[in-house]
């Protein structure tokens, strides 16, 4: 295929949609590592929000059913747990997107220093502002949501429960 085709099987892997948050495509997520491809076969390099993410062979078959349906007879994902994924990897448009589904955006992602990472018992405060009304004013209902990388909360002021993409 040419290198127009292989544009294409980028364009058509980052198109795909994450099965947990569907208003995101990969591209958005930013699991979306690379896009490569060799004599009959396209080779789709994934990175998963989180070791253990029960999505992944759900986004490897849907990246394999949509590259086979945009014509590409061989396809191979490949996953890469290095460098590990970063909220900070959701584009401005994935952010966006997960507002006006009603999910709070995460904000930036923690840094972590080289090394042991001290284990701290008081939770981490931050500011979760509601997506409806923009309210700072919210709470936390519970720490886990429908998947583990989501936290349930709630508006004060507003009063109308959501959820938030906790920030790794």
């Amino acid at each position: 295929m040419t290198s127009a085709a292989a544009s294409t099987a980028a364009t058509v892997a980052a198109g795909v949609a994450d099965p947990e948050m569907p208003m995101l495509t990969l591209g958005d997520l930013g699991i979306l590592r690379g896009v490569d491809e060799e004599p009959g076969r396209v080779i789709v390099t994934i990175t998963p929000t989180y070791s253990g993410c029960p999505a992944m062979q759900t986004i490897r078959d849907d990246l394999t059913v949509a590259l086979r349906a945009a014509g590409y007879r061989e396809v191979e994902v490949r996953t890469v747990l290095t460098p590990a994924w970063t909220t900070d990897w959701i584009t401005a448009d994935g952010h966006d997107k997960l507002a006006a589904a009603g999910i709070s955006p995460p904000g930036p992602a923690p840094r972590r220093a080289a090394g042991p990472v001290p284990l701290t018992l008081v939770p981490r405060a931050s500011a979760i502002s509601c997506p409806r009304c923009g309210s700072p004013e919210t709470e936390t209902i519970t720490p886990f949501s429908a998947t583990a990388c989501r936290s349930l909360h709630r508006c004060t002021v507003c009063l109308e429960p959501f959820e938030h993409v906790k920030e790794i």
